[in-house]
């Protein structure tokens, strides 16, 4: 009979792989060693095997996981059956929540999925896209104009724009968080929303409306 996983396999697996992350959102992918992460974890190097055969199964399961958190978090607020706006605000605000207890996975997620192989990088990528995808048809809900223009989709591409970088700027010890700024971005995105006018037709365009560009969005 196999001998089944002690019960702190687990959690001693999730402890090298926070570790692990926060070198390679540190000193980025490459730069990290397998020699560097056991260190890190005050474990010999392997032990660190015993849990991951190479650094790239870490990399795997750091974006794996990480965006396929966001995707759980995208079903629970699904679930809930929320009025539009009620929806989006709570996508927005838990989103930024989980941004504060993962922003190290976060980061290897945006700089680092590039050293995946293709096939890895291709599932990660499509989950990515399919979170941003809830997002724009989440938009679309409040503004039903931005669905045939393409816009909701750019739209939902700057609402990430402000959520995925403020780990480059929010000083984990300053005086404001993740927590109190969640509600924060949701209040810009969501008012700022109805005044976003949709792109006219080419050639239809009247004297002194302004240009919206769309852009081509493949997250």
């Amino acid at each position: 009979m196999a001998r089944g996983r002690s019960c702190g396999y687990d959690h001693q697996r999730g402890l090298i792989l926070d570790q692990a992350a926060a070198l390679f959102a540190h000193s980025g992918y490459p730069g990290t060693s397998m020699n560097e992460v056991a260190q890190a974890c005050g474990l010999s190097k392997p032990t660190i095997y015993h849990y991951f055969r190479d650094k790239y199964a870490l990399l795997v399961d750091i974006t794996d996981g990480h965006v396929t958190r966001l995707q759980s978090l995208v079903d629970e607020v699904q679930r809930q059956s929320l009025a539009p706006e009620l929806r989006l605000r709570m996508l927005i605000e838990r989103f930024v929540q989980e941004y504060a207890h993962a922003r190290h996975a976060h980061r290897v997620l945006t700089e680092d999925v590039r050293f995946l192989q293709a096939g890895d990088r291709e599932r990660v990528l499509d989950k990515e896209r399919a979170v941003v995808e809830a997002f724009a048809q989440a938009v679309a809900e409040l503004r039903p104009d931005t669905g045939g223009a393409g816009l909701s989709k750019a739209l939902a591409m700057l609402l990430f724009g402000m959520m995925n970088w403020m780990f480059t700027w929010l000083r984990p010890d300053g005086t404001l968080d993740h927590e109190s700024m969640a509600p924060v971005v949701a209040d810009l995105f969501l008012a700022g929303l109805p005044a976003v006018r949709t792109p006219g037709k080419p050639g239809h365009r009247s004297a002194g409306q302004k240009v919206v560009t769309t852009v081509n969005c493949d997250a």
